[in-house]
């Protein structure tokens, strides 16, 4: 490739990376600046393309229309005046000023007086912006050779102009409405009314259709956190009611899966269960020295039973309840207490939250267990934010590696050397605290705990 065409071809990618740069700016600055919100950003769909239309109309009116019309009938009135000024002089006499009075009057619409040594007033200020001060006082000027003074600010319902002759003063008082298109407010009123009316139209419409939206997200919402939907139905747009009716039917087949499983979880409960109580009742009546690993065994089995039947029932047919989440916290510090553990627990803010008291209860219970058995020291915190309940779990145990924090919540997952390793457990615990705080639209992390164990935290949304 030839040198010029290389560094050509090296310009063009630099401008072409720069345009890229500037447009990802740009871009990012238009979605800060931008409202997030389906409604906002709907008014402003609407809202743009019609003040843009408005403000071209009334550009085009103002400086097409108005000011051409303006500038008109400032011409006429400058003639009249300059032909009444030609009269003057051409019938200087008593009789010829009257004549040309009557004239102005009859004809033209304009008063017209005569000052016997006069002179003109000194110039006034002018307006700052004036269409009918610039148009008018220009229009004189290039027909009437003669000294003039005009005052078109004084009076708002009369335009005065003064004309030097040699002995006197000829002033000439006309309708600001012969000079000037003074209805044009009405075009603005319209034009300003009328986007109001389609605006205010535009709000109720989109707000009307926005509801069904946001109610299919609240009742979503409501669903996640385990709550009972009441009072949805499909509203709105066929795209939202299709939307709607393909969440109802998702919420029904979940809640005939769940409760088919518990149906199911609960004949198989009942078996188990029965089949343990009698191996209790036959360990019962042999001797004690001989059954006693027996009795450890079964011991074992039942709460390996009560473990996976929780796991697997997850408590979704659990409703939802106005739950004291300091007494919950509370009742984890006694059992952890109970274990031998150094235990502290405290709470700030509300502590009424609506949630399944029994899940939640599993949740932190197992978290404090999972900190008991490895730790001496245990600090339970929990927190009301505006739309978040806080709870930690931190202790002083061995921890577990940064990279190991995920793997422990897989079910029946176990750490060779690690703190939750649980012997005779069935390492569930940490899955089914997880479940818990994500059965509640919330979760459970692990990290680095002030105390140099680990801190378990629960955040679940309110």
């Amino acid at each position: 490739m030839p040198k010029g065409a290389h560094t050509a071809w090296g310009a063009l990618c630099d401008a072409n990376a720069r345009l890229r740069e500037n447009n990802a700016r740009f871009g990012s600055w238009f979605n800060r600046v931008m409202p997030k919100g389906l409604y906002a950003r709907s008014l402003i769909i609407i809202v743009t393309p019609m003040v843009i239309l408005q403000s071209v109309l009334a550009f085009v009116f103002m400086e097409r229309h108005y000011n051409t019309v303006t500038r008109r009938l400032s011409a006429a009135v400058s003639q009249d005046i300059t032909a009444l000024a030609d009269l003057a002089v051409a019938f200087p006499s008593q009789e010829g000023r009257e004549r040309v009075r009557q004239i102005a009057q009859s004809a033209m619409g304009l008063s017209v007086d005569f000052l016997p040594d006069e002179h003109l007033p000194p110039p006034g200020p002018k307006p700052f912006f004036s269409i009918l001060d610039s148009n008018f006082t220009g229009e004189l000027g290039k027909r009437l050779r003669r000294p003039f003074w005009t005052d078109t600010v004084g009076n708002s319902n009369l335009i005065e102009v003064r004309i030097q002759f040699d002995d006197m003063v000829m002033r000439i008082f006309a309708r600001r409405s012969q000079a000037y298109l003074s209805n044009s407010h009405i075009f603005l009123v319209w034009m300003v009314g009328t986007s109001l009316v389609l605006l205010t139209v535009a709000i109720l419409f989109l707000r009307n259709q926005i509801k069904p939206i946001e109610a299919l997200a609240d009742a979503a919402i409501a669903f996640g956190k385990g709550r009972d939907v009441t009072g949805f139905r499909p509203r709105g747009a066929r795209e939202v009611r299709g939307a709607a009716l393909a969440f109802i039917e998702m919420k029904r087949r979940i809640e005939r899966q769940i409760e088919q499983r518990t149906t199911m979880l609960a004949g198989v409960s009942h078996d188990m269960r029965t089949i343990l109580t009698r191996f209790k009742l036959e360990l019962a009546f042999m001797d004690e020295r001989e059954t006693e690993a027996l009795r450890k065994d079964v011991d074992e089995l039942q709460s390996m039973l009560e473990a996976y039947l929780a796991f697997a029932r997850d408590d979704m047919g659990e409703p939802p309840a106005l739950t004291d989440i300091a007494r919950l916290i509370e009742e984890a510090r006694v059992a952890g207490e109970r274990h031998g553990a150094t235990v502290t627990a405290s709470f700030s803010g509300d502590p009424m939250v609506t949630l399944r008291p029994d899940a939640f209860r599993r949740c932190l219970a197992n978290l404090v267990a999972n900190g008991w058995r490895y730790a001496g020291r245990i600090d339970i915190n929990g927190t009301r934010a505006e739309r978040w309940l806080i709870v930690t779990v931190d202790d002083d145990g061995p921890g577990i590696p940064p990279e190991r924090r995920e793997e422990v919540f897989r079910p029946f997952f176990r750490l060779d050397e690690a703190r939750n390793q649980d012997e005779g457990g069935s390492g569930l615990g940490l899955t089914i605290a997880r479940d818990a705080a994500r059965a509640h639209g919330g979760d459970v992390t692990l990290g680095d705990s002030p105390l140099g164990g680990l801190r378990a935290t629960i955040r679940i949304p309110v």
